[in-house]
């Protein structure tokens, strides 16, 4: 059984859309500020803010202003909703999802924390409902019409690579036809604080592949594509899914083996 990809989404700090993420690249420009606009943190770190308020999203989702939806949900939606579109995905098919994330909820449930701490009888409860990180699937799921099978993956940087390798399995295991597979993720205090701590992020825009490189910028963004069975396809697929794999060597939380 062949599994093919057929439709592609992304939302990131260079563009909203495959389309604008593209025409960046082509540019060469960086989504990476030293001042986030949205952020509100001590520190002054460069981050790849998606620079729209969770107001902005929702008008672009068609939901009201005072919808209650954490950022990753939100940015979820947008990035699904493309990738389903861009697929067109005929009725019939038995449609899955299988979302990543790694900071779920945080951006709403810090905001919970600042009010709970000056007073423990105060805090808005909706705040910490959507910090679970299956919430953010939940939302995804009902927003996209998407009732086959869902599920939700977190497994750190890993999360939406293991994402794509259980869709394929759902699908060669005949669970549904199709899968929605990808994943989603907000900037928050919380998360790049935690990051810092580590000391594993760099106070200039970061280098991958330089001998100088210092660590790495935190961003925010979602990206979602729809894998298929070859034989329910509804337009040419853009490749085929031709192997996966995955390791755990339990040498160490966060650092690589020595030994490779």
């Amino acid at each position: 059984m062949r599994i093919a990809v057929s439709g592609a989404g992304v939302v990131s700090s260079i563009g909203i859309g495959v389309g604008e993420n593209m025409s960046s690249f082509r540019d060469g420009r960086s989504g990476i500020s030293m001042s986030p606009e949205l952020l509100q943190t001590v520190h002054r770190l460069p981050v790849g803010e998606i620079r729209h308020t969770d107001s902005e999203l929702c008008a672009m989702l068609g939901l009201p202003a005072s919808c209650h939806m954490s950022r990753t949900a939100l940015l979820g939606m947008l990035a699904a909703k493309e990738a389903l579109a861009d697929a067109s995905v005929r009725d019939g098919l038995r449609v899955g999802l299988v979302s990543a994330t790694s900071v779920g909820g945080m951006d709403l449930t810090e905001h919970f924390f600042e009010d709970y701490m000056r007073d423990p009888s105060s805090g808005r409860l909706r705040d910490v409902k959507m910090h679970d990180c299956a919430a953010s699937t939940k939302a995804i799921a009902e927003y996209c019409g998407i009732n086959g099978y869902s599920t939700t993956i977190s497994t750190a940087c890993s999360s939406a690579a293991n994402a794509i390798m259980f869709a394929a399995r759902l699908i060669r295991h005949g669970i549904v036809d199709c899968v929605v597979a990808g994943g989603t993720d907000a900037l928050s205090a919380f998360t790049l604080n935690g990051f810092k701590s580590l000391m594993i992020l760099d106070e200039e825009p970061c280098r991958p592949f330089d001998e100088s490189r210092k660590g790495l910028n935190l961003g925010e963004g979602a990206g979602y594509l729809v894998l298929q069975r070859e034989d329910t396809l509804s337009k040419e697929a853009y490749c085929y899914l031709s192997g996966y794999a995955n390791f755990n060597d339990a040498y160490h939380q966060t650092a690589s083996s020595p030994s490779g």
